[in-house]
Parts: structure tokens; sequence; C-alpha cells
């Protein structure tokens, strides 16, 4: 995958959100634009590290090798994110929530780098963990293993590795919600005014009902 046809300007990733994600497929969240923007500036620099810096090929960690697929899956990131989105309808905020966790795991784990042979792996993973934590009701692993093109077994073991190198740390507060929905944003409304439909209106939602909550425990101890 050359590292040219990684890089997106603001001005194409602003263009091909109002011309595709809008206009051609107006069922898929813009969200999914985004990320995929982000995290393929993401591999093109670790690639970058990688040519120019021998010690960083020494620093990966062997349990987050779990993710290295034998061979480079021939998918685009933009393609397995709409695959993904497509077969389990997850809603926008599921992959807020995940770049959240992308972010956290890269944070733990210094020595992992995002490239092409681990992505789609940690991808699927981060999105069925968040599913699990945002969604009521979600597919069984066995059901995501199929959409990520994996075994059930090779999920199971995922997702396990997964929240042992992260600590088991997936809670995402209002606050942190917020914070990394205004990144995104960012990514497409430089001059814009974009606003990434329904993550931040879900955010709003926690806000009222936490609101909603303490009124209540106000007035049930003043009646007590």
């Amino acid at each position: 995958m050359a590292a040219s046809s990684l890089i997106i300007s603001p001005r194409k990733l602003r263009s091909d959100l109002y011309c595709y994600s809008y206009q051609r497929d107006a069922n898929t969240p813009l969200v999914i634009s985004v990320l995929a923007s982000l995290i393929e500036r993401t591999m093109a620099r670790n690639e970058r590290i990688v040519k120019n810096c021998k010690w960083a090929l020494t620093r990966k960690d062997f349990r987050s090798r779990v993710f290295d697929c034998h061979e480079t899956p021939d998918m685009t990131i933009q393609s397995y994110l709409e695959r993904i989105f497509r077969y389990t309808k997850a809603g926008p905020s599921v992959y807020v929530v995940a770049y959240v966790y992308i972010d956290r795991f890269c944070q733990a784990n210094p020595g992992f780098r995002i490239n092409a042979r681990n992505v789609h792996r940690l991808l699927i993973t981060t999105i069925m963990v968040a599913s699990k934590y945002v969604e009521d009701m979600n597919y069984r692993n066995s059901y995501f293993a199929r959409v990520g093109g994996l075994t059930t077994n090779e999920l199971n073991n995922l997702e396990l590795e997964f929240l042992f190198l992260m600590g088991f740390k997936l809670h995402v507060n209002v606050s942190v919600f917020e914070s990394y929905c205004s990144h995104l944003e960012r990514e497409v409304s430089i001059g814009g005014g974009y606003h990434i439909e329904k993550t931040l209106r879900c955010a709003e939602e926690i806000k009222s009902r936490q609101i909603e909550e303490r009124r209540y425990n106000q007035i049930a101890r003043i009646m007590l």
C-alpha cells in the first residue's frame, strides 16, 4: 500500500464527504470517512518512522503481534469500515468510542504501530468492543467475526488480548466523548462548520439523563 494513497488533504476530504457520504450514500455516517482518513494518515506516518528509524522495528510488544495478519488484506480502510457498518448498523457513536479505544491502546502499548498488517483486526475488535459498551443490543462474536473475515476463535482471542493490553479501561465519560467528537469534527470543519451526525446528540442525551438523575436523587433525599 503506497503512502501517497493514504494521505487525504482537508479540501479533498471535505469534497469526498459532501459527494459520497451525504449524496451517494446518505445512510453511511460521516464519522466513518473521517475515521478512515485519520487512520490512513497514521499508517502513512508510521511507515515513514519505520523507514527512517531502525529501532522502531525492535520496540514492538510481542503480545500486540496477535493483531498481525500473515497476509495484508486487500481492502481499504474506508471499504472495511463501510462493510462493518453495512452488516452491523452500529451507530456513529460506536465509531467514536472505537477511536477512543484505539488511541488508548496505542498509548498503553507504545511499541505497537498501526500498519496495513494489523489495522483490520484492530478495527473489527475495537468496533465490536465499543458496540458492546454503547449499544443495548449486539450481535454475537461469531457474527462480527464473519463480517470482519475472521474465525470466531480468532476474534475471541483478539478481544481477550485487547482487553488485557488495555487494562480493561473501557469507560468513556461524556467529556472524553465530546473531546474526541471535536477532534474528529476538526478534520472536516476547517472553515466549514460540520457536525458529526448523532454523536454530539448522543453526548447531550447522556448529559440530560445525568442531570435528570441528579434532580431525582435530590428530590428523593428531600422527601426522605
